[in-house]
């Protein structure tokens, strides 16, 4: 069984380190500080295992890199009790609370799938990035023979240091923790849903995955299904040119809650539950790892059931293009002419290139029919993504600059970083020029900007007379690692368009 991830501010008292091991994290000039020993005792030294003394001398062991994302652990009692310590080096477009280092720092305990507990000593600012570094690390997905069968629990303690750099005072509240534990379950719904193969994951299933979001809000959220031959009909030439050869019909989803502010913010992701890369196919090598080309609707449906939990003031609305990207006598073909919700035509080139397909429909509905004054689609949507922006950071674009830094902001806040790639239709969209439609789905020079290129395309399809907001998320690169999935995009949301988890983060 996977294991039970909590957050409280003080930890349930145990006999001894046999029932609950611990680790012991943060920077380390914060570890040093009075009061550390004291705050992290319950759970270090809940038998009287580890002394004061001890803790101290371990802590002025830690040697953190100055130069490398190397942190350091030190042991306090065997493998039960340890101490770590974060990295020092932490760039300007970096998270200053290093969420990639403590990733890797708590999965050893985590791992061990035993009770354990895990003390954050950290400021305010560095919570929410924390406990998503975590949530990441508690992997829901398993489908191992050997697979543990026993639950246990894996509980977060958060020490606060204030601006001061004194330990104790302002901690988290119940409510705070409590909006954490839906934050760390969103990203771990996400990432559930992204590590589970086409075979247990395919279109039909993520729409039922909706279905028990939708159950479990209640009436105050709403929700439509638009499939198969009905996507045809309603002019989803996108959505329905890309997954109809699929033996599971495509399926555009779309979820809606009302807060109390006019402004209506509305999430598209692009769904493809594996992409074969159709007739354009990929290969032996390339294929692997497609069941992941969902990402961005499963970070979009859990998204959205964490911010209506937390609360949100904004209109909220999730789009899922959901669609299987298959090889049949019924797949779209290279030169098929495609008849988009937005009225445009597009000449296929490349029918590895449907994701922007599907989110061109997606993007066009959210602003014409759902009358969204912002659109944010989120997307795996292209390798070149990683080359401009790395596979940590998603490459990012808006027509908005102040939507822009402040999605750059959040990304830093919460961990799930982002940066601007090049914005600049008129200089780059003539890499689509078709002679018989209005634009080819995939560019001519794929070494003129490719990742914007791909984002531009998607904008193209929104409607003339919209004058909102649109923002691009490209998250191929920090959607897994080491063949996990992220959960990426659910915190970053979050913190663009839900109440605040954490004050003051």
């Amino acid at each position: 069984m996977p294991a039970t991830l909590k957050f409280c501010t003080t930890l349930p008292v145990v006999g001894s380190l046999s029932e609950r091991e611990c680790l012991v994290v943060g920077h380390k000039h914060i570890l040093t500080l009075h009061g550390a020993y004291e705050a992290s005792k319950s759970g270090i030294s809940p038998g009287g295992e580890v002394s004061k003394e001890f803790f101290t001398q371990a802590v002025k062991d830690l040697s953190p890199s100055q130069t490398t994302d190397a942190g350091d652990t030190v042991p306090l009692y065997l493998k039960q009790a340890t101490v770590s310590c974060l990295p020092i080096r932490c760039s300007r477009t970096n998270c200053p609370s290093r969420p990639d280092a403590l990733a890797h720092l708590v999965k050893p305990t985590i791992k061990r799938n035993k009770n354990c507990a895990i003390v954050v000593i950290c400021p305010r600012t560095h919570v929410v990035a924390s406990a998503s570094a975590i949530a990441r690390s508690c992997h829901l997905y398993d489908a191992k023979s050997t697979a543990n069968t026993a639950t246990y629990d894996v509980t977060v303690c958060f020490v606060l240091s204030d601006a001061d750099g004194l330990l104790g005072g302002d901690q988290l509240s119940d409510v705070e923790c409590s909006r954490l534990g839906v934050l760390a379950d969103g990203v771990r719904f996400a990432a559930r849903l992204v590590d589970a193969p086409t075979c247990e994951m395919d279109t039909a299933a993520m729409v039922a995955e909706a279905q028990c979001v939708v159950a479990g809000l209640g009436s105050k959220v709403r929700m439509s299904v638009v499939t198969g031959t009905d996507l045809e009909k309603g002019g989803f030439g996108g959505l329905w040119a890309v997954g109809k050869a699929a033996e599971k019909p495509p399926s555009l989803v779309t979820l809606e809650y009302d807060g109390p502010e006019d402004d209506v913010v509305a999430l598209v992701g692009k769904g493809i539950v594996y992409d074969t890369g159709g007739l354009s196919i990929k290969s032996k090598d390339g294929m692997p790892t497609m069941k992941r080309d969902m990402g961005g609707a499963a970070a979009v449906l859990a998204a959205f059931q964490a911010a209506v939990k937390i609360g949100t003031r904004k209109k909220l609305r999730g789009v899922l293009c959901l669609a299987e990207n298959a090889v049949s006598k019924e797949a779209y073909r290279p030169d098929d002419i495609i008849h988009m919700l937005s009225g445009k035509t597009v000449e296929v080139n490349n029918t590895d290139a449907e994701g922007r397909m599907v989110l061109g429909d997606g993007v066009h509905y959210a602003a014409a029919t759902l009358r969204a004054h912002t659109v944010v689609n989120i997307c795996t949507l292209t390798g070149a993504q990683k080359i401009a922006a790395g596979n940590k950071h998603a490459g990012i674009m808006c027509n908005d600059d102040t939507l822009e830094h402040a999605c750059v902001s959040a990304g830093r806040a919460c961990g799930d970083l982002c940066v601007p790639l090049l914005y600049c239709p008129e200089l780059l969209m003539g890499e689509f020029k078709s002679e018989v439609a209005d634009m080819k789905n995939s560019v001519k020079d794929r070494g003129n900007a490719q990742a914007s290129c791909a984002g531009h395309f998607i904008e193209s399809h929104l409607p003339k007379a919209f004058h909102g907001k649109w923002l691009h998320v490209d998250m191929a690169g920090p959607n897994d690692e080491n063949e996990r999935a992220t959960g990426y995009g659910v915190c970053l949301f979050l913190q663009l368009f839900a109440n605040p988890v954490v004050e003051g983060n």
